[in-house]
């Protein structure tokens, strides 16, 4: 399978360089918003399969494990860059939406309803229809396949303290439950893509709270730039009119170096990488 192209459309003129693009295409790409309120609407298009070469907890829920193919190769980049090869197992990664249906009918009947509310998505609801979100667990800890362990101390501390840098979050946090509906989960991460990972770290954003972020510092005419230390980037949002939407795209940045996504809410996210001359006044470093 293979990914979209974005380049499609592409023109300029009175609006300057940009990209038009159909509304439809708002339910796919790896800043989309996944929750109760906010359902899969696009399956994904670029699975690929996990390889025998990680660790992984092997289950009868899901013998073989399937990620996007960009987010299983930043995990395999995550687990090389903290030394967990074969410390820590990937546990779960796509669900189709009759999987998930029937662990969310299993939970029910196995753990009661005020369980499955905290911990399992509802079919439709849930990440793993992305094959965006990763589910972790210890080697040699409690694998259980719902909540495996993943306890903050050791390789997998060091995880989690780079899983930014490679484009990842921690999707669910304790403080967050009232804004996500679900109870903290240390195991799931979700890939959202850097310097988005980078941006909801250092303002404690979930994706929820970032897909707010984007649409007030990024519409219009402004844009948010994050700095790192191989790229500048410049992120801005685009409404999804009835039929489509025009995504402008900064002067300067190059074509091989522009991601958008929709956020399968309202709207585009359109990321640009740019040269470091054009550092200027960036939000965050």
């Amino acid at each position: 399978m293979r990914r979209r192209s974005w380049r499609a459309g592409e023109r300029s003129g009175a609006e300057g360089a940009g990209v038009r693009l159909e509304r439809g295409r708002m339910y796919e790409g790896e800043l989309i918003l996944v929750n109760r309120d906010h359902p899969v609407r696009t399956p994904p298009r670029n699975l690929a399969l996990v390889p025998e070469t990680l660790l992984r907890a092997v289950r009868p829920e899901e013998p073989r494990i399937w990620l996007d193919r960009v987010c299983l190769s930043q995990l395999v980049s995550l687990l090389q860059a903290c030394r967990a090869e074969g410390k820590i197992a990937v546990v779960s990664g796509y669900r189709s939406e009759e999987a998930q249906r029937r662990l969310y009918e299993a939970s029910l009947r196995e753990n009661g309803p005020d369980f499955t509310a905290r911990y399992v998505a509802p079919p439709g609801a849930s990440e793993h229809q992305t094959g965006l979100a990763v589910d972790v667990g210890l080697k040699g800890g409690d694998a259980d396949y719902i909540r495996p362990s993943f306890p903050d101390e050791g390789v997998c501390a060091a995880f989690r303290r780079l899983a930014a840098a490679y484009g990842f979050v921690q999707r669910y946090r304790g403080e967050k439950t009232p804004l996500t509906g679900i109870a903290e989960e240390p195991w799931h991460f979700r890939y959202v893509g850097f310097p988005h990972s980078a941006v909801m770290e250092a303002e404690g954003l979930c994706l929820e709270e970032y897909t707010a972020y984007i649409r007030h510092h990024a519409g219009g005419s402004s844009r948010l730039r994050v700095e790192s230390r191989e790229a500048l980037f410049e992120i801005g949002y685009a409404p999804a009119e009835d039929g489509a939407a025009f995504v402008p795209v900064p002067p300067g940045a190059a074509k091989d170096g522009i991601r958008i996504s929709g956020n399968n809410q309202d709207g585009f996210i359109v990321t640009s990488a740019l040269p470091l001359s054009r550092r200027g006044d960036a939000r965050h470093g």
